[in-house]
C-alpha cells in the first residue's frame, strides 16, 4: 500500500508509475479525492464530537431557562456526530478500497514496457553445443520417461492437466535440491522454515495476491482460506500486526512449501511436461529490514540466487524485469534465466523482488528505530521452483546415452551418485 503522504506531496511520481505499469493513472486522483473527503469528513466528525462534550459539561449547570435549549442542541448534536461519524467510516473504507488497487511505486531504473521489454544485466556461462557434441538434445519429458523420473500421463489421469508424478530419482532430486537450497540458505544466515499452505485472506491480500493476481489463486470458500501460490505470503504474514525493534534486522527467512497455482492465464502456453504446472515444490528467500536498506538487500538475495544457480553448473542470464511484468507489490524485481536447450532460449528459474514498505503498510507490520516506529521493508527471493529447476538440470546435464551428469553440489543428497542412469523397460 503506498503512504497517502506521498500521494498527496509527489502525485505525478505515483501517475507516472501507473504509466509505466500499463495501469490508469486517474486511479491516483481518484484515491487523492478520497482521501480528501477522508480528511475533512474527519475534520467535521472531531469538531462536532468536541462540541458534543463540551455541551455535556455545561448541561448539568445550567439554570433551569438555559437547559431546555441545550438539551435540544444536544438531540442536534447527537444526530450530527452519528451522521458525520458514518461519512467519516465510509470515507475511510473508500480511501482504502482505492489506494489498495494502486501497485508499488516502481524503481526509477526499472526499464519500461511490457514482457518482452527486460535488460539484460548479466550472462553466467555458455549454453553447450550439442551438435559439435554430435547429438540433439533430448526434452525433459523424454529424459524423465527413461529414468523412471517423471509421469506426467498418471498425473492427468489422478489430478488433471499440468499435475505430474516424480517417481523413483526424479523424486530423490526433488529432496535433494530442496535439502541442498535449504542449506545453502541457512549457512547465509537464513532462518529454515516450513510454512502453512492455507492462509487467511489478510495475509493474501496484504502481499498483494488478490489483486491482479487472484485468478491464478485457490480459494477454499467454504473455509475463508486461500491455497499460497508461493510461500512469501505465509513469510509475509509471519509478522502481521507486530513492531520489531530495529536493532534485530534484518530477518531472513528460507522457506519450502508446497505451491498452487492455477495458472488461468496461461493456457496453452507450456503444456509439455513440468515447466508450468499447478502444483509444485519451492524454496523462497524472504528479508525484512529497514527500508533504507531495501535496494542492499535486494542484490545480495540476486547474489544468492546466482550463487545458487552457479552450483547447479547451469548457464542463465540475468534481467531487470521492465514495468508492465512488475507484480503489484514489487517496486523492481530481478529475474535468474536458466538456457533451456530445446526450447532454445532462456527461461525464468528465479526471481527476486524489492516491495518496499508496500505489503509492511497493508499487513500493520512496523519497525521500532529509537522512539520512532514506522513501516519496514520487505523482499522475497525465489531460491529454488523445484520442476524449473528439474527442467534446466535434465536438459543441459543430459548425456548421448540418456543418462544425467549430477552437478557435485547434489550428490551428498544422491547417495553419492555421479549420474542418473536411464531404468530397463
Amino acid at each position: 500500500m503506498i503512504d497517502l503522504r506521498l500521494l498527496r506531496d509527489d502525485p505525478d511520481r505515483a501517475r507516472a508509475s501507473q504509466r509505466a505499469r500499463g495501469e490508469d493513472p486517474a486511479l491516483v486522483d481518484a484515491v487523492l479525492s478520497a482521501d480528501e473527503r477522508r480528511r475533512t469528513s474527519t475534520v467535521r466528525f472531531d469538531e462536532l464530537r468536541s462540541e458534543q462534550k463540551q455541551l455535556g459539561k455545561r448541561i448539568p449547570k445550567a439554570e433551569p431557562e438555559e437547559k431546555a435549549g441545550l438539551l435540544e442542541r444536544a438531540g442536534e448534536l447527537s444526530r450530527a456526530v452519528k451522521t458525520a461519524d458514518a461519512e467519516r467510516v465510509a470515507a475511510e473504507e473508500r480511501t482504502r478500497e482505492l489506494v489498495r488497487q494502486l501497485g508499488n511505486l516502481v524503481h526509477a531504473d526499472v526499464p519500461v514496457g511490457g514482457e518482452e521489454d527486460f535488460t539484460v544485466l548479466e550472462t553466467v556461462g555458455t549454453p553447450r553445443d550439442f551438435a559439435a557434441e554430435g547429438f540433439a538434445p533430448r526434452d525433459h519429458l523424454e529424459l524423465g520417461d527413461r529414468l523412471g523420473a517423471i509421469d506426467t500421463e498418471r498425473g492427468a489421469k489422478v489430478s488433471g492437466a499440468r499435475f505430474y508424478y516424480l517417481t523413483g530419482v526424479g523424486a530423490l532430486l526433488e529432496l535433494a535440491l530442496v535439502n541442498a537450497a535449504v542449506a545453502q540458505a541457512t549457512a547465509a544466515g537464513f532462518t529454515p522454515m516450513l510454512t502453512p499452505a492455507l492462509t487467511k485472506s489478510q495475509a493474501m491480500e496484504g502481499t498483494g495476491f488478490l489483486g491482479q493476481a487472484a485468478q491464478d489463486v485457490y480459494q477454499l470458500e467454504q473455509d475463508d482460506l486461500y491455497l499460497v501460490g508461493t510461500s512469501e505470503v505465509a513469510l509475509a504474514g509471519y509478522h502481521m500486526d507486530e513492531i520489531i525493534d530495529a536493532d534485530r534486522l534484518p530477518l531472513r527467512y528460507a522457506a519450502s512449501s508446497p505451491c498452487f497455482r492455477r495458472e488461468a492465464g496461461s493456457y496453452g502456453k507450456d503444456t509439455r511436461g513440468i515447466f508450468r504446472v499447478h502444483q509444485f515444490t519451492k524454496v523462497e528467500m524472504f528479508s525484512y529490514v529497514a527500508p533504507e536498506d531495501s535496494e542492499a538487500e535486494h542484490r545480495r538475495l540476486l547474489e544468492w540466487e546466482k550463487e545458487w544457480l552457479s552450483s547447479l553448473e547451469l548457464p542463465f542470464q540475468v534481467i531487470d524485469v521492465a514495468t508492465g511484468d512488475l507484480g503489484a507489490s514489487a517496486a523492481r524485481k530481478f529475474d535468474c534465466e536458466a538456457w533451456i536447450p530445446t526450447q532454445g532460449k532462456y527461461r525464468e528459474l528465479t526471481s527476486t523482488s524489492d516491495c518496499t514498505e508496500f505489503q509492511s503498510r497493508r499487513l500493520s507490520i512496523r519497525m521500532r528505530d529509537g522512539k520512532h516506529v514506522r513501516p519496514l521493508a520487505t523482499l522475497n527471493g525465489t531460491l529454488c521452483a523445484v520442476p524449473r529447476t528439474l527442467v534446466a538440470l535434465l536438459e543441459n546435464h543430459q548425456l548421448e546415452d540418456g543418462s544425467v551428469w549430477v552437478p557435485p553440489v547434489l550428490r551428498p543428497y544422491l547417495g553419492g551418485r555421479e549420474k542418473l542412469e536411464p531404468i530397463a523397460k
